[in-house]
């Protein structure tokens, strides 16, 4: 008797579990851009269905990376460190926040359509922003990329990506960080991320 397997769907008519080949077939099958996976059991299955899609999938699926940062004192361990994936150039797009001293992830939106790696940074960056003076919360955001931190002092992200129907929710959350920017002043120090020094920042997804 063959083992009973589960079947991740991110990406699919219908994202979620399924119990059966035949079902998250049917949610995949023809779809543009699926994405899914199978699981030996339903706790493993349901975790993955909750992180990121690319952390399991594709060639170079990523295995968690653990960075040691416990004993370097460059890191300031009380802290938010923010990134963004892409899978293509545009493609899905997702960010997320990590707080840095437990590696816990505070946000995580996404994947988008047609998205870009640039604009997603921004997106984080903006995200970590407003959650911290909202929590009134006085920890620093890192931050691996240059252009992220230009577009936020410059309150307007600079993308040249098409505007087009897949990625319109996208633009909406651009134009909803260009208009926090504008409204908003903030006391949270931006710090790059060192990636040669320290290794990949723990809000990493892993898609190298």
């Amino acid at each position: 008797m063959a083992k009973k397997k589960f079947y991740v769907v991110w990406n699919g008519i219908t994202p979620g579990v399924y119990t059966s080949w035949d079902d998250a077939k049917a949610q995949v099958e023809g779809y543009d851009g699926a994405i899914y996976k199978s699981f030996a059991n339903e706790e493993d299955a349901r975790k993955a269905f909750d992180e990121s899609p690319w952390v399991y999938v594709g060639k170079n699926a990523a295995k968690p990376q653990r960075i040691s940062i416990q004993n370097n004192p460059d890191i300031i361990k009380d802290s938010l460190a923010v990134d963004a994936a892409c899978g293509g150039n545009p493609g899905l797009m997702e960010y997320r926040g990590v707080y840095v001293k437990t590696g816990e992830q505070v946000f995580h939106l996404g994947p988008f359509e047609k998205g870009t790696n640039n604009i997603g940074e921004f997106l984080a960056l903006v995200h970590g922003l407003a959650l911290l003076k909202k929590k009134n919360c006085a920890i620093p955001i890192y931050t691996d990329s240059v252009n992220a931190i230009k577009w936020v002092k410059e309150k307007k992200c600079k993308t040249k990506l098409e505007r087009v129907p897949e990625n319109e929710s996208l633009f909406y959350l651009i134009e909803r960080a260009e208009k926090w920017l504008r409204e908003n002043t903030y006391t949270t120090p931006i710090i790059k991320w060192e990636t040669s020094k320290w290794g990949e920042i723990p809000a990493d997804f892993g898609r190298k």
